[in-house]
């Protein structure tokens, strides 16, 4: 059975929150760990992708109705 992955609402915050509540909850997971960030702000399509590349995790990203939808999978 697949676990389901958390998810972090950060729409209506903007920049550095929802990049720092990412980092935050992945800092306390597992390598595997997957988690999905919604947020609003654009500097989180610049911020998230950026932290994901230098700390070696992998993401995807998916927008509907100005919301985006970042998911994460720490590698390590």
């Amino acid at each position: 059975m697949a676990i389901e992955p958390e998810i972090i609402d950060a729409r209506g915050l903007k920049c550095p929150l929802p990049v720092l509540k990412l980092e935050k909850r992945l800092a306390s997971g597992a390598p595997g760990k997957m988690l999905i960030v919604l947020a609003t702000d654009p500097m989180a399509k610049v911020d998230i992708p950026l932290h994901c590349r230098q700390n070696g995790h992998d993401y995807a990203l998916e927008e509907a109705d100005g919301v985006m939808r970042f998911t994460v999978t720490r590698n390590r």
